[in-house]
């Protein structure tokens, strides 16, 4: 049965990274990235968060017709409101896949010193600007509202696998998940 495993978790988590080998090591699976579909929509450097609804539009639509198809699909994004994961569920649920929700932790200070870094180390165009987008939305103290949300955000979600990422490199991480999903 094909699965929709959504990787979620704070910014500087390492969400990305751990898609990415995901997808690479396991041939027909598709990195849904949302925030790569919204780059695709004009004007989402001018307004980002208008833009992020049709992008999760298009992905749930993306992460359908892949999932019919028989593969998984991996989808790294930061989710802390349940009418944001309905969609998903809903579309794993439509396609006859499992929908599995793995949530990456790290403590805040750790967070805060990994999106600094890789805000410093980054090359690629569209996730540079959507580091400035976070960046111009407060920074540190929009990532600590982010990782206060997704904290409560847990409390609600029970069946969630949690990976608490502090001191894990990405191939731990990695290996985390694998035994989780």
């Amino acid at each position: 049965m094909p699965r929709l495993i959504h990787l979620n978790g704070p910014s500087g988590v390492g969400k990305s990274t751990i898609a990415q080998l995901y997808a690479d090591r396991h041939p027909g699976v598709l990195n849904l990235d949302t925030d790569q579909i919204v780059s695709l929509i004009g004007g989402w450097r001018d307004d980002f968060w208008a833009t992020l609804h049709a992008g999760r539009s298009l992905a749930i639509a993306m992460a359908e017709t892949h999932l019919r198809s028989g593969h998984d699909v991996v989808m790294p994004q930061l989710t802390t409101r349940l009418a944001e994961i309905e969609g998903f569920e809903e579309a794993a649920s439509r396609a006859g896949a499992q929908y599995r929700e793995i949530v990456l932790t790290i403590a805040k200070p750790q967070m805060l010193d990994r999106f600094a870094g890789r805000t410093a180390a980054r090359h690629d165009a569209r996730h540079r600007h959507i580091d400035e987008i976070i960046t111009r939305g407060g920074g540190p103290k929009l990532l600590e509202r982010i990782h206060d949300h997704l904290t409560a955000y847990l409390a609600i979600r029970p069946d969630c696998r949690v990976v608490p990422t502090d001191g894990l490199s990405p191939e731990q991480t990695y290996a985390e998940v694998i035994r989780l999903r």
